[in-house]
């Protein structure tokens, strides 16, 4: 086998890990440069569209899309012969009905305080 043309000595392979290896240090030293971002404290000029989406979802809209999820589920497990099809359409109507309500509950979790 041929040492690599730009590292003499080394093997394709050892030239690639090297390579690898001086990607992830790069890497690294950019993410010891960066400057911190404070996650969740703005964004309040999306909370009208937020507020639409959700009760878009938890409204009437929502509640046909989650029976039009239904009703495809059960078409598509009627016409392969099995019942996932269904299973899937209850899951997604679901899944989109409850979304708003399990993200509220997610971002505003707090901890309670040990005493």
């Amino acid at each position: 086998m041929q040492p690599h043309p730009f590292q003499p000595g080394l093997s394709p392979r050892q030239h690639t890990t090297l390579m690898a290896l001086g990607l992830l240090a790069f890497m690294a030293a950019l993410m010891l440069v960066a400057d911190p971002t404070l996650a969740g404290t703005g964004g309040s000029e999306f909370n009208p569209l937020y507020t639409k989406l959700s009760d878009w979802m938890t409204g009437y809209l929502g509640r046909v899309v989650a029976a039009v999820f239904i009703i495809v589920g059960l078409v598509a497990g009627v016409t392969r012969g099995s019942v996932m099809g269904f299973v899937f359409g209850v899951a997604a109507g679901t899944g989109l009905f409850l979304a708003p309500n399990v993200i509220d509950a997610t971002v505003s979790a707090t901890l309670p305080l040990l005493a």
